[in-house]
């Protein structure tokens, strides 16, 4: 047993006694005929077994039972779904038996995914049919699916025969609240269920939900909030977003944590196929991986395998097939995203059903419908968190008392370092916190315009139920009247550029000129809405999600198409970076529109063509990580490299990872000593001059994430170029970013760091965005959010390259603005939710105070530690293939040093 499951054991399961004393009790608060289906379907109580309920069954249905508002944080497989419905479906029961339920909503389940929602309400109609055939009279309790794929027919069917339990999405909610027929059915709406409340929160669509949450709680009166989360941190801030305040600038409103977030057992291991990355050759490193899956996939019933990319799942799919005939196209298959709906869909009902034995996935089925029949989960490369390898490897065992079985597998030194931590940070029962945005502009725009649609109502009413949701509990007044200038249409120029007013406000003059408001004080400063479309316009336009495009890709010299790049993609590409597309290098020179101009070169790409996909490492991964090598320094410095590979035995690792682990780091201090490598307390620059390319190579390395990487590489490229006046490259990775200029520029780059004002951050980052592709994308995605851009006008819909043309008329005006509430929040979303200024604020704040020094070092050829930095295509691991050669020039370059030596 490991670490995590001695944990659960030893501190969340009672002695048999106590488990049925516990039971019976929860038992005695259902109605006969639910007690009787519960019984039934969980059999009777046995010493020994674990009861009749899983700990959060046991702890939060008397919450829900006495209408607490709950947060029930536990993995996935644990119950905790059944544990919100249970107290909920029993008292809808009773009310039912007793006087009938009115015909409309009394519970609201909210799902961040349509799949989700199904597979819930697949799920409901066992117990809900199960407890009515029980019931001595004709009893009924409703349930209904609503979300954006739901059709005319079946809307229209909910308002005669309206749903008990209404299953939802967060943006079909905020529909439902502006809808006049279905809005009044939810004002007897007692319950509300937010499930994988912690895939929702760090990100604009919990934002949204928060809003929509403290709208319904106008018209319904308190319901009762019940999230349901995966293993997350910290519990007291998602339980704070989850019920809001009560009055604006108040207390929370009262929550309840049921925290059973270990109770599962986990059987988890780090292998790795060789104990030598560098000089085995690529060929027999795949050739071990698929061994080694094949294996594993033998061995087990059902197994899902995670990739961090799209074509990283499709790869692994494709050569297990052709590599052994046993699997095809019955047997296994391959789910993410690009995939068409109807593809998703019969994939996911074959892993309900037990009848794949192996799926390929990037992360569209970390969330979603339960699949009873896995019993294995292989992660292919880092999830980059602790919270997303528990995620995924959750999805395994899901029967009661089952041990979750979990295999990572690393190709990648780098990653190497990352998953040991990982591991051994998931047994230790580590979560990474989740951060929320705040104070998000769009979000409040779409919002306040729906408000004011519904009815003419006070301002300061509006104001306060923006503030009682959780992301707004710090709104200020400036923030509200900057949002309420742009609302108005009150700055100069902006209907000439087709962007009218969406709101008035100020009860004592309404826009027809009349005061015909007597239930409000005539001194009472009031607002509505702007336009005979508005509501027309608000339900066709909302939501947080962003439309994506291509972009196609021309040569300058001859206007050749070449092929095209996600947009996404193009957030990562400054002028002069280079990059793969079809084989060939290009070197990235400017966008008009949707169309790249770029130029052919012969340089090494700077970002590697998997850059968007993949998920960033997780700052507090990161902040463990450089912990991690800082006791490992230690342990090598005092005893010797025997003795590290004797504590790297303590964590779940494979031989083969102790080993690696064990020689790089041993390589790395007799090739450049202690000092070369960053640990908690030291931030390390490398400097190598390439003759070659003539160029001059600062390597940060900082093990703290690419976001704030991302971030504190542009403040560093930013000072550099003032400094040096010239152009200067940057390449950004997890565990660091390189700094390029020409060789016969020098800057102090090691100086540029330590003199670095934290509270400079802010504004630095803000000069560096101007012009940049990335402040032009997502003043496009906020526009668009603001409804500024509309995507739906009367019947026509702008596509997303359409959008961008619009958007890219509009940033110059809008950037000429003071404080333009759609262009302040592109800047705190790309400065705060993109490139981690929190985080970058924070080292920096340590390195001011001394408890982090910056150190430099030079070096003829980067260092063990910076070989994924100098190549920066060495992480996708599947599909690294073409720079074994580079990685072992550069390690036979520092063998050859540390032999001279």
């Amino acid at each position: 047993m490991d670490a995590r499951g001695l944990l659960a054991r030893e501190e969340l399961d009672f002695d048999p006694e106590t488990v049925e004393i516990a039971d019976e009790g929860t038992l005695d608060l259902l109605e006969p005929a639910v007690r009787e289906w519960w019984v039934e379907q969980f059999g009777e109580f046995v010493p020994g077994n674990g009861g009749f309920f899983t700990p959060p069954q046991r702890e939060a249905i008397p919450l829900i039972h006495s209408h607490e508002n709950a947060l029930i944080a536990s993995p996935t497989g644990s119950g905790k779904t059944l544990a919100s419905f249970t107290a909920i479906v029993n008292e809808l029961f009773r009310r039912e038996q007793d006087s009938g339920l009115d015909n409309s909503v009394y519970c609201l389940y909210v799902s961040p995914l349509k799949s989700l929602a199904n597979d819930i309400h697949r799920n409901l109609e066992l117990p809900l049919s199960g407890i009515e055939d029980k019931m001595d009279d004709v009893s009924e309790v409703r349930h209904a699916i609503r979300h954006g794929d739901t059709d005319s027919a079946a809307r229209q069917k909910m308002l005669d025969e309206t749903p008990h339990i209404l299953n939802t999405t967060p943006e079909t909610l905020a529909i439902l609240l502006n809808s006049p027929k279905f809005r009044d059915k939810l004002r007897t709406v007692e319950y509300v269920i937010v499930d994988e409340i912690h895939s929702l929160a760090d990100g604009k669509r919990g934002t949204h939900l928060s809003v929509s949450l403290e709208r319904l709680e106008n018209i319904a009166h308190s319901p009762t909030r019940i999230g349901c989360s995966a293993t997350v941190e910290p519990l007291s801030d998602i339980a704070e977003f989850l019920v809001g305040r009560a009055e604006p600038g108040g207390e929370s409103r009262k929550c309840e944590i049921v925290d059973t977030r270990f109770v599962r057992e986990f059987d988890l291991e780090l292998q790795c196929p060789t104990d030598d990355l560098v000089h085995t050759p690529r060929a027999v490193v795949q050739e071990r991986f698929y061994d080694q899956l094949h294996d594993l996939i033998r061995s087990h019933t059902n197994t899902l395998v995670f990739t961090n990319t799209r074509s990283g799942a499709e790869r692994v799919l494709q050569n297990l097939r052709e590599k052994f005939p046993v699997y095809d196209e019955e047997n296994s298959g391959c789910h993410h995203g690009s995939l068409s709906k109807e593809s998703r869909q019969r994939i996911e009902g074959q892993l309900k059903d037990g009848e794949l034995d192996v799926v390929t996935t990037s992360t569209s089925l970390e969330l979603g419908i339960d699949m009873p029949h896995i019993d294995l989960v292989v992660q292919v490369g880092s999830p980059k968190s602790v919270a997303s390898l528990l995620q995924r490897v959750g999805r395994a065992g899901h029967r009661l008392g089952q041990t979750v079985i979990g295999r990572v597998i690393a190709l990648d030194r780098d990653e190497l370092v990352e998953c040991a931590v990982m591991l051994k940070k998931a047994e230790e029962g580590f979560v990474d916190r989740v951060f929320i945005p705040e104070n998000a502009q769009d979000v409040a725009a779409q919002q306040v315009y729906g408000m004011a649609i519904n009815e003419v109502r006070p301002e300061s009413e509006v104001k306060a139920t923006l503030r009682r949701a959780y992301p707004y509990r710090d709104y200020s007044d400036e923030k509200w009247e900057s949002l309420l200038q742009y609302l108005t249409a009150g700055y100069e120029g902006m209907e000439d550029r087709n962007v009218y007013a969406k709101v008035w406000r100020d009860g004592n003059d309404p826009p027809d000129g009349e005061y015909h408001y007597p239930e409000y004080p005539v001194d009472e400063p009031l607002m509505g809405k702007r336009g005979r479309l508005a509501r027309v316009i608000y339900m066709t336009n909302i939501g947080t999600i962003p439309d994506s495009f291509t972009c196609d890709v021309f040569t300058r010299a001859d206007n050749e198409w070449v092929g095209d790049l996600d947009e996404g993609y193009l957030d990562t590409l400054e002028k002069g970076d280079v990059f793969v597309l079809g084989g060939q290098h290009f070197e990235y020179k400017y966008r008009r529109g949707s169309k790249v101009y770029a130029d052919r070169t012969s340089a090494r790409p700077t970002v590697p063509s998997w850059f968007s996909e993949r998920l960033p490492l997780s700052y507090d991964l990161g902040r463990e990580i450089a912990a991690f090598q800082g006791e490992l320094l230690s342990r090598l410095t005092d005893r010797g490299k025997p003795a590290v590979r004797v504590w790297l035995r303590e964590f779940p690792l494979d031989e083969n990872s102790v080993r690696a682990l064990a020689r790089m780091f041993d390589e790395q201090v007799r090739y450049a000593g202690p000092e070369s490598v960053s640990t908690d307390t030291r931030l390390t620059v490398e400097i190598v001059m390439d003759r070659e390319e003539y160029e001059r190579h600062y390597y940060v390395h900082s093990n703290y994430g690419r976001k704030f990487n991302d971030g504190l590489s542009r403040v560093v490229a930013y000072r550099c170029a003032q400094a040096a006046n010239t152009n200067v490259g940057v390449a950004v990775a997890d565990n660091g970013f390189t700094v390029s200029m020409p060789l016969n520029r020098k800057v102090d780059v090691p100086g540029i760091l330590a003199d670095i004002d934290p509270d400079e951050v802010r504004g630095d980052l803000r000069a560096a965005l101007s012009g940049t592709d990335l402040l032009q994308r997502y003043f496009r995605i906020n526009a668009t959010r603001s409804l500024m851009i509309l995507k739906r006008y009367k019947g026509y819909e702008k596509s997303a390259s359409e959008q961008q043309v619009s958007s890219e008329m509009l940033l110059g005006f809008a950037d000429e603005l003071d404080e333009f509430a759609v262009m302040e929040e592109t800047y705190r979303e790309i400065v705060e939710d993109k490139l981690a200024l929190e985080s970058v604020e924070e080292i920096l704040g340590k390195v001011q105070d001394g408890d982090i020094d910056v150190v430099q070092h030079r070096v003829e050829s980067p260092t063990p530690r910076a070989f994924g930095l100098a190549t920066l295509m060495a992480s996708d691991v599947v599909l690294a293939e073409d720079e074994s050669a580079v990685l072992q020039e550069f390690h036979d370059r520092v063998m050859d040093s540390i032999a001279e030596e």
